[in-house]
């Protein structure tokens, strides 16, 4: 929910929050409230309505690495000038949650300044209501703004009040106002960045690009002004999917025209990665995951808290994989199944580390034939068993792939007959499910009181014939059954649809164990020598390697075929070192010599990051020897000229994001007696912050925890909460648990300092906010939740302290060492 009007200005509301407050602190100590009374704060929420829940609750900062951007707003106090212009270089990077921060940040400095409501409202272009919150606060004071100003406001609140089913006519006067304001502020440089984001991003809204080159030249405008203006970003945008040549030069300055922002990093990959130039988009990618590291181990956030963070890292496994880094890839998509997941961030079952690096790690260890290491994995929590369905079928198909694949034919077997009577599973439960969902339709189709006028209408008809007590029966059975049928092919569609509805399901489950079940048994066929009864199945299982598919053609007496298929799937492949590799084997074995040692030249030129020790690199060593080559048959890479001027990659951030360090606290219980952080070294610790006795979610969580501390601590897990309140109402709390005595010791912090350096408080509206963490025995913080809603799954946090606990700490300063400069 969101509010529907902020009228008073955002930091007035703070002042008037702070001052409701000690009332409540005052009434606490006179009885004169009752917690969590109607229309009464929930603590933890915001004051302006439930959008600002979510949105950056900790003060800005000056960062570092903010580029050069210029952008002058009427305002008598320089740093909320300073902070404005840092949230339009977070909007040109697309870094809209810092960005609403700095805004903020700005608001705070000087309530007057209207371009920090604006700000705020760019930073929220995709979220209707709080973007026009914001924009009602901006124009209030349009007023006390310049003429430029003025333009930049009334452009935006257009947009805003604009009919949203009118997605093309929005936009379009969007642009158009853009460029109104050019006509009048020629030489505004933020706003022709901003008017060619706004044509490139129209196509979102059915309005085609009518010349990239005409919008290009527009950017240019901006570089002739500032050469590392952060809007090589949206001349990257421009031309990824039309003629990503043309960006090359943007690509190397992007990343280091806003050098703070990952995705000014990542951006380059995608050009790089459509040239082909793999070794260059591993750089970028890799130059992104640092910054990401550095931000988030700086500030305190988990990493899949930052949107783009696993969608950067799972590329980058690809294109390590393009190039042959076959270790990085298997370390890297380990880490990101090793890294703290969430329910709301990471999880199985949705795109994130977890999945991402559960889904990369199966297809390295399987493109690059590392069997064993596949079957050890599946034993361990990396590719454990799951009940995702989908997973576990995947999971099914690699294990069985890499038993038959190393010569296991009884174990492969196994996995086979999994997912063969999952297939006999499904398709019973389908046909189940499909006629269940025609008897309901048919039901529904039925109109009873039609049925029972046409047997009545039957029944009078026959005994005006005559008819004796058999005819009368059969007339009303007859003309029963008749309105059945033909109220049921009156509504024919509506049963067929809930038939269809009801065998989709199944059919997405079919759809995934067909090609694993073809694949299997292809591979079986081929494992008892039998070639030719193989190819067709393997054929048939889609995701199969189709290098591997036309290796065993060539044993089926199909050379020819596998050649030509061969040589279609390196060149749409183009600059991947596992095709070549594979390739050239096939020509090798197909006595086509002269055709191998082609390609294995053009693989050798792409072949300096390779790590020689799988499978597939291994059994090209005599090839190599016999062509005059030595058995490392790898050459130095010549670095590129067009990357631009790139820092040290040490010089970002870690390769791996790693826990920070726990501040140290002494606090006292409601005997007064101490308790510290450092009373747990050695141990693990589960740290809840709660916000008083008045705070109801605050019970509920401490009551959702209390019935589990005890499985906590079989597991070598302590917990311990630290309240708002003082030592007496700790003591409140503690007498408000109603099932004997609270297993979970309680400590005050009524100073509120502890809660700050956790960042378990908004810094905004001078309030605390809930927290849960789990503290390892080093003192590292492993997972944390803050929030204006405290975490009630206690199960979770236990499973998860468990996984996190057991594999230790994650990651290491510079992990990848072939990565790093």
């Amino acid at each position: 929910m969101r509010p529907a009007n902020l009228a008073a200005t955002f930091y007035m509301s703070c002042l008037l929050l702070i001052a409701s407050i000690a009332l409540a602190e005052d009434n606490k100590e006179t009885g004169d409230s009752k917690p969590d009374e109607p229309n009464e704060l929930l603590a933890g929420h915001s004051a302006h309505g439930e959008s600002f829940n979510e949105g950056p609750r900790q003060s800005a900062y000056l960062m570092d690495g903010m580029g050069r951007v210029h952008f002058p707003v009427t305002t008598k106090e320089p740093m909320a000038q300073r902070f404005v212009t840092q949230g339009v270089a977070q909007v040109h990077g697309f870094w809209y949650f810092e960005a609403e921060r700095s805004f903020r940040q700005a608001a705070a400095i000087d309530p007057e300044c209207a371009m920090a409501y604006w700000g705020m409202a760019m930073a929220n272009r995709s979220n209707e209501k709080r973007g026009k919150g914001f924009m009602e606060e901006a124009v209030k004071l349009k007023g006390k703004a310049s003429r430029r100003e003025q333009l930049y406001i009334d452009a935006l609140d257009a947009y805003f009040k604009a009919d949203t089913a009118k997605k093309k006519e929005r936009a379009e006067k969007y642009t158009q106002a853009l460029e109104k304001l050019l006509y009048e502020f020629p030489d505004d440089v933020e706003a022709k960045a901003f008017l060619a984001l706004q044509i490139w991003d129209n196509k979102s809204n059915s309005i085609p690009i009518a010349s990239h080159l005409a919008v290009d030249a527009l950017i240019q405008q901006v570089f002739d002004v500032e050469p590392l203006h952060p809007a090589h970003h949206y001349r990257i945008h421009l031309w990824d999917y039309e003629r990503p040549e043309i960006a090359v030069s943007s690509a190397a300055q992007c990343g280091q025209s806003l050098p703070a922002i990952a995705h000014m990093w990542h951006m380059p990959g995608h050009i790089f990665s459509r040239l082909k130039r793999y070794d260059d988009a591993c750089w970028q990618q890799e130059a992104s995951a640092r910054v990401d590291h550095a931000h988030m181990m700086r500030d305190r956030v988990m990493p899949d808290q930052i949107h783009n963070f696993a969608h950067n890292n799972e590329w980058l496994i690809r294109n390590l994989n393009h190039v042959g880094r076959i270790h990085d890839a298997l370390d890297l998509a380990k880490n990101m199944i090793e890294l703290p997941r969430h329910p709301k961030y990471n999880t199985l079952a949705k795109r994130g580390s977890a999945n991402y690096g559960r889904q990369r790690l199966f297809e390295t260890l399987s493109r690059y034939e590392l069997w064993d290491q596949m079957i050890e994995l599946c034993q361990t929590p990396y590719l454990e068993p799951t009940d995702d369905e989908k997973e576990q079928i995947k999971r099914l198909r690699y294990l069985g792939q890499a038993y038959f694949r190393k010569g296991d034919g009884e174990n492969g077997a196994a996995q086979l007959a999994e997912l063969q009577s999952r297939k006999q599973e499904t398709e019973a439960s389908r046909d189940k499910a499909v006629e269940e969902a025609k008897v309901k339709a048919k039901e529904k189709a039925y109109d009873q009181a039609k049925i029972d006028e046409a047997i009545a209408a039957a029944e009078t008809k026959a005994k005006e014939d005559g008819g004796d007590d058999e005819a009368i029966a059969t007339a009303r059975s007859a003309a029963e059954t008749a309105t059945r049928e033909a109220q049921v092919k009156d509504k024919q569609k509506d049963i067929d649809k809930a038939a269809a509805d009801a065998k989709k399901p199944f059919d997405a489950t079919l759809k995934e164990l067909e090609p694993a079940i073809a694949e299997l048994e292809g591979l079986q066929a081929f494992a008892v020598g039998d070639a030719k009864r193989a190819v067709p199945l393997l054929k048939k299982a889609r995701g199969i390697d189709t290098m591997y598919v036309q290796h065993v053609r060539l044993i089926a007496e199909e050379a020819d075929e596998a050649i030509k298929e061969g040589q279609k799937h390196v060149n749409s492949h183009k600059n991947e070192v596992q095709p070549l590799a594979m390739f050239t084997e096939l020509l090798w074995k197909a006595e086509k010599k002269d055709d191998a040692k082609k390609t294995f030249e053009e693989l050798r030129s792409l072949s300096s990051s390779i790590d020689m020790d799988s499978p597939v690199f291994a059994r090209l060593e005599p090839i190599s020897v016999e062509l005059g080559f030595s058995a490392d048959w790898r050459v130095a890479n010549v670095p590129a000229e067009d990357v631009g001027v790139r820092p040290s990659l040490d010089s970002l951030g870690t390769f791996r994001w790693q826990p920070s360090p726990a501040r140290e606290w002494v606090l006292k219980d409601a005997k007064d007696e101490l308790h510290a952080l450092i009373d747990f070294k050695g141990k693990p610790v589960v740290v809840i912050f709660y916000l008083g006795y008045g705070c109801l979610h605050c019970a509920e969580q401490l009551h959702a925890f209390a019935p589990k501390v005890e499985e906590f601590r079989q597991a070598g897990i302590e917990v311990i909460a630290i309240s708002s309140d003082d030592l007496p109402g700790l003591k409140i709390s503690i007498a408000n648990y109603d099932k004997g005595e609270l297993p979970i010791p309680l400590v005050a912090n009524p100073e509120l300092d502890v809660f700050k350096a956790y960042r378990a408080y908004d810094d905004f509206e001078k309030k605390p906010l809930h927290g849960t963490f789990l503290i390892d025995e080093d003192g590292l913080v492993r997972w944390q939740d803050i929030s204006y809603e405290p975490f009630m799954d206690a199960e979770f946090v236990l499973q998860e302290s468990q996984r996190l606990l057991s594999q230790g700490v994650t990651g290491s300063p510079n992990s990848l060492s072939s990565v790093n400069d």
